[in-house]
């Protein structure tokens, strides 16, 4: 039972970095910064908006990734939970207290 709660807390702290990028670190690839603040905020737009979770593309539950078709781009976005320092993976990716979350958004050929 904790590793269900433990999925439903990283997956509702992710969609709260993805949906209003707070409580972590947004990072937008050298890609996604050439294509200007106008387009950005459109992929950013979608990126927040993305809801197609399915077990193929989020076998955790934790939305994590996903992929969107914004401003005639393929983007991805990534979220990745590190320790405090940034360093190493979080021991604890449900704890916030512990937790670094890295929000990375790219073009999916710079992946």
């Amino acid at each position: 039972m904790t590793a269900v709660l433990d999925a439903e807390r990283v997956r509702a702290l992710n969609d709260i970095l993805r949906r209003t990028l707070s409580g972590g670190t947004l990072v937008l690839t050298a890609g996604i910064v050439a294509l200007g603040r106008e387009r950005q905020q459109v992929i950013l737009d979608a990126v927040a908006a993305y809801d197609r979770f399915e077990p193929d593309n989020d076998p955790h539950g934790e939305h994590d990734f996903g992929a969107v078709e914004a401003t005639g781009e393929r983007v991805f976005w990534k979220i990745d939970c590190y320790d405090r320092a940034g360093r190493y993976a979080s021991p604890d990716p449900a704890d916030a207290s512990v937790t670094r979350r890295v929000l990375t958004v790219m073009l999916a050929g710079e992946y």
